[in-house]
């Protein structure tokens, strides 16, 4: 795996799971290992009640936003489907008060970093919500 040789932005990424599915990162591990990933491809997930889990090694480049690894910091928040199965924004108050205070302290180490979401890269409705709307006073 290549390690990351600057840090410009961090990405906002959703697992696409409904409410209460007991996701962790150990269980994204597994879905991206058997997909034949190197390890998990976020640097980060927030667990529906706030908790933050590592993910792949923050000094290397992750792998969830295809061309643009090698300047960003992966983030996962679990959930993103509604009841539907449809793409939703349901991140809890927990999950939207530890990305804030994760983002402030990547921005401690790393300085001034852009915020986005999955979506302004590529043509997929994750994290299901519109960043620069939701977050807009962290941009």
């Amino acid at each position: 795996m290549r390690t990351r040789s600057e840090t410009n932005r961090v990405v906002l990424h959703c697992s696409a799971t409904k409410a209460n599915s007991g996701v962790t990162a150990a269980t994204i591990r597994e879905w991206h290992l058997s997909r034949g990933w190197q390890d998990i491809g976020y640097h980060f997930v927030i667990l529906e009640n706030g908790d933050i889990e590592k993910g792949r090694h923050l000094h290397l480049q992750g792998s969830h936003v295809q061309g643009h690894n090698a300047d960003s910091i992966g983030i996962c928040y679990v959930g993103g489907l509604g009841k539907n199965g449809k793409p939703e924004d349901t991140m809890t108050t927990y999950q939207i008060s530890s990305f804030e205070a994760l983002l402030r302290a990547l921005r401690l180490v790393y300085g001034p970093l852009t915020l986005h979401g999955h979506n302004e890269f590529s043509n997929k409705a994750c994290p299901s919500f519109i960043v620069a709307k939701k977050f807009a006073r962290l941009l």
